[in-house]
């Protein structure tokens, strides 16, 4: 084995310019295919990023008014959910995961001390957090189901409420703050990257105490759900919106006046497309790096052919057909296994390089961030260029094992 490897080496040093040539092919193959897969990933993660806090398959029904005339009602009729609503879609639509029921105030003005701001105020119940569960709580806790019973004054805040009214030096947790009059005690702060970042401008409060703050009684502004996993989401809108247009008297056709959001389809609309480009990318990647492939082949034929004599002075004196094919084959593996990781080293190195400079710098880049290469796609990559590389050298060192002694002493 030590000995065939010195005659491999032995013969790329005779060659220096070519197995150079050769092997910057491959090394720019592979290169390529990590940039661009790199790049790819950096996309990907810019657009997931501009989906926020929120949780890809998340429903939302809300209202609006009537524009189809139904069961002897005119149009223009303002359709208002209620808290009886989420009990029935409880009650008569399976598949429900989390369910919670959300009450909006915007404009409301907040208090602490000699600071005031104006954001918005949401009544929401405990479960509200298990549909969003994407948010992250920096300090304190959600709220619980102890707050919504007790009635209790308590707040969750954003952390762009929390600057405005707190600074950044001081712990908002256990302070007070006033809302619309009525003082309420800080349990935790959370950041929502939703709507870039404008949604930590929220204040949350236990939905009971939201309704006999601004007397809402038992009206709810838009219903909140997730599917139970392996529910198809599509399906379990289609059933909330029908129960829904049944209790509020709504025409099937009308699409105004009961409406709803699944972020389920943007998300598929948005994996359809990163499949497609992915696609795209390996095609090319893949298209640059059997460039360097075919290269190693045709330098293998060239390679046969020069030592014809060689192959027929070794066959002679007893050299077994595995021992040559074997010999060709580790050199056409030796060039492109090596050509191939110093591409996928210096492709991985530049993609964190430039990953660590836009961290670095806080640059802020409208869909693309933290480019990256998946392990696992690079060792695939560099299994999938070994195993190219025989295939490679496979056609040239067959055709060398079939020489017989006689014809190779003649060849020139």
């Amino acid at each position: 084995m030590f000995d065939g490897l010195q005659e491999i080496l032995y013969t790329l040093r005779q060659n220096k310019l070519r197995t150079a040539l050769t092997a910057f092919g491959v090394f720019w193959g592979i290169f390529m295919l990590m940039l661009l897969l790199g790049a790819g990933r950096g996309m990907q993660n810019g657009v997931y990023e501009d989906f926020g806090s929120d949780v890809l398959d998340f429903i939302v029904a809300y209202t609006g008014t009537t524009s189809v005339a139904y069961k002897g009602m005119g149009l223009g009729r303002q359709i208002q959910l209620t808290l009886d609503d989420v009990a029935a879609l409880k009650q008569q639509v399976p598949g429900i995961r989390f369910i919670a029921a959300e009450n909006q105030r915007n404009g409301i003005a907040i208090y602490y001390e000699q600071k005031n701001a104006n954001f918005a105020v949401l009544g929401v119940p405990e479960e509200y957090f298990a549909v969003k569960e994407g948010i992250p709580f920096n300090v304190g806790r959600k709220m619980n189901r102890l707050d919504q019973q007790e009635l209790r004054k308590v707040a969750v805040i954003g952390t762009v409420v929390a600057e405005r009214l707190f600074g950044k030096e001081v712990d908002p947790i256990n302070k007070d703050i006033r809302v619309n009059g009525v003082m309420m005690k800080v349990v935790g702060v959370f950041y929502d990257k939703s709507n870039r970042g404008r949604d930590s401008e929220r204040v949350y409060i236990p939905q009971p105490t939201f309704q006999k703050m601004f007397g809402e009684s038992n009206r709810i502004g838009a219903i909140w759900l997730r599917p139970e996993l392996g529910v198809d989401g599509f399906e379990l809108e289609k059933k909330v919106i029908e129960v829904l247009q049944r209790r509020h008297s709504v025409s099937p056709e009308d699409r105004r006046a009961i409406r709803s959001f699944n972020m389920a389809e943007p998300a598929k609309m948005v994996k359809g497309l990163f499949i497609g480009i992915n696609s795209f990318i390996w095609f090319v990647g893949l298209g640059t790096l059997m460039a360097g492939i075919v290269g190693v082949s045709n330098i293998m034929i060239i390679t046969v052919k020069e030592r014809t004599r060689e192959i027929g002075i070794r066959k002679a004196i007893g050299a077994s057909p595995f021992s040559i094919v074997s010999t060709l084959l580790l050199e056409s593996i030796l060039v492109t296994s090596i050509a191939g990781y110093a591409g996928l080293v210096l492709g991985v190195g530049l993609i964190e390089l430039i990953s660590f400079g836009l961290n670095s710098v806080g640059a802020q880049m409208p869909y693309f961030k933290n480019p990256e290469i998946n392990f696992q796609v690079a060792i695939t990559a560099i299994v999938l260029l070994v195993v190219v590389g025989a295939l490679a050298g496979l056609m040239p060192a067959l055709r060398a094992a079939k020489i017989m002694p006689i014809e190779a002493m003649r060849a020139d």
